[in-house]
């Protein structure tokens, strides 16, 4: 899918792409990382997956200049975006930049920027590693 074609589809909509894409990334390496039992794993994803990671993350990528234009626009879009209602464990603006970082995820899935995602996923995962 071209660029273009992909901005067609409504920040949400990227971001519940989005959501998936990094989810995957984060089990995948997660098993490659230790083999251990499926519920270590999961409360382990649990910790990467959350709005709270995914806001530091995102705190990271700007900080650091490290989003071209058009990603940084595409992150805005989804970290304004109307109908982003946050869950009691984090802040409006900690599901909000997290919801900005699943549409760029998706948004790179779609054009098929699979480097560039896994690019930024090793990005802000050794980041995280690093503040933990």
């Amino acid at each position: 899918m071209t660029s273009r074609e992909a901005k067609q589809f409504s920040p949400l909509a990227l971001a519940f792409m989005g959501d998936a894409v990094f989810e995957q990334l984060c089990r995948e390496r997660l098993m490659l990382t230790a083999n251990m039992p499926a519920k270590k794993l999961h409360e382990m994803a649990v910790k990467k997956v959350c709005a709270e990671f995914q806001a530091s993350a995102v705190k990271y990528l700007l900080e650091n200049s490290l989003l071209s234009e058009e990603e940084l626009d595409i992150l805005k879009r989804g970290r304004n975006s109307n109908g982003v209602n946050a869950p009691k464990h984090s802040t409006v603006s900690e599901y909000r930049a997290a919801t900005g970082l699943e549409s760029l995820f998706g948004f790179l899935h779609l054009c098929g920027r699979h480097e560039r995602a896994a690019e930024l996923f090793d990005i802000v995962w050794n980041a995280g590693e690093e503040q933990a």
